[in-house]
């Protein structure tokens, strides 16, 4: 199974439906709902959610999801009848497959229920198709549209002194590449909080759209990272580090100890996440989507697809 520990929960829609023709003899029968099996619609509306529920235990890879809301509806025509199958749930993955197996499902049964009343070559499920999905990366975007500069800075005495290798800050670099930043500075410090002033200073001057330090964020006394970003901060962003901390406090029991913070310093969007490899890297999987979309909107906002009060 793909691994999707890394992802963060979204909500999650689906829309599948599958189609079955039937002579109007048996569509009458649909709306009517006497057959010698009981009501077609309703047994496989039953049907196709129990299908949505168990998909897991029937597509060998899917992953097992908590089924928020699965339900079936029907389009009777003359010849045929259209089976509409939608899914939600909050999860790291999505409901396609679960959709799809539901308006299966559920037309089957309807196959099935129907069969005693026409011909075999007179029934036929074709046309089951996904119409629409919501949620994850398809709708919360991890990649910017068109390049933004970005910044990792690495503090750490044991990485800057050469006693070990930096792979923190390096995994951050290279995520941020692959989310279309560019260019993307690099640089590895002591934990010495006038040379990250310093730092910090000349990445706000140029005008850096994203500065993400790694490291100094604990509680140590060479933790200096907060104590040095907290002044510049013209406008907290308190709750990107709080979702960076929830999304590793599922992980690892220590996420809640990370003193970090963000903010707007100017116009660079300044981050702070931990020093180790895999609180960085759960930091930024947690908030990339969010940063993508604050980057490409900028401090004064103005209308976007995808906003928080915009219908899904």
């Amino acid at each position: 199974m793909k691994d999707v520990s890394q992802k963060p929960d979204s909500l999650r829609k689906a829309r599948a439906t599958a189609t079955l023709h039937a002579p109007a003899s048996c569509i009458d029968l649909l709306r009517s709902g006497e057959t010698e099996k009981g009501d077609p619609l309703k047994t496989a509306r039953v049907a196709g959610i129990l299908a949505a529920k168990r998909t897991d235990e029937l597509i060998p890879l899917c992953h097992p999801l908590p089924i928020h809301r699965a339900d079936i509806s029907y389009e009777l025509a003359q010849t045929h009848v259209r089976v509409i199958a939608e899914v939600q749930t909050i999860g790291p993955t999505g409901v396609e497959m679960e959709a799809l197996v539901a308006a299966s499902m559920a037309a089957l049964t309807l196959y099935d229920m129907l069969k005693p009343y026409a011909e075999p070559e007179d029934l036929h499920i074709e046309d089951c198709r996904l119409e629409r999905k919501i949620g994850g990366k398809s709708h919360f975007r991890r990649q910017l549209a068109s390049p933004r500069s970005a910044a990792v800075v690495v503090l750490s005495d044991t990485v800057a002194s050469g006693a070990k290798s930096d792979t923190a800050g390096a995994s951050v670099r290279a995520s941020l590449e692959n989310a279309g930043f560019a260019p993307v500075d690099y640089a590895i410090l002591p934990d010495a909080a006038d040379k990250l002033h310093d730092h910090l200073r000349e990445l706000i001057d140029r005008g850096v759209d994203l500065v993400v330090t790694v490291g100094g964020t604990g509680l140590g006394p060479r933790d200096v990272t907060i104590d040095v970003v907290r002044p510049l901060i013209d406008v907290d962003i308190p709750g990107i580090m709080e979702t960076a901390r929830a999304f590793g406090q599922q992980r690892m029991p220590y996420a809640m100890l990370s003193r970090g913070i963000a903010g707007y310093a100017r116009e660079t969007l300044i981050l702070t996440f931990p020093g180790s490899r895999a609180g960085a890297e759960e930091s930024l999987a947690a908030v990339l989507p969010g940063i993508v979309h604050l980057v490409e909107t900028g401090r004064s906002g103005g209308t976007h697809p995808g906003g928080y009060g915009e219908a899904h």
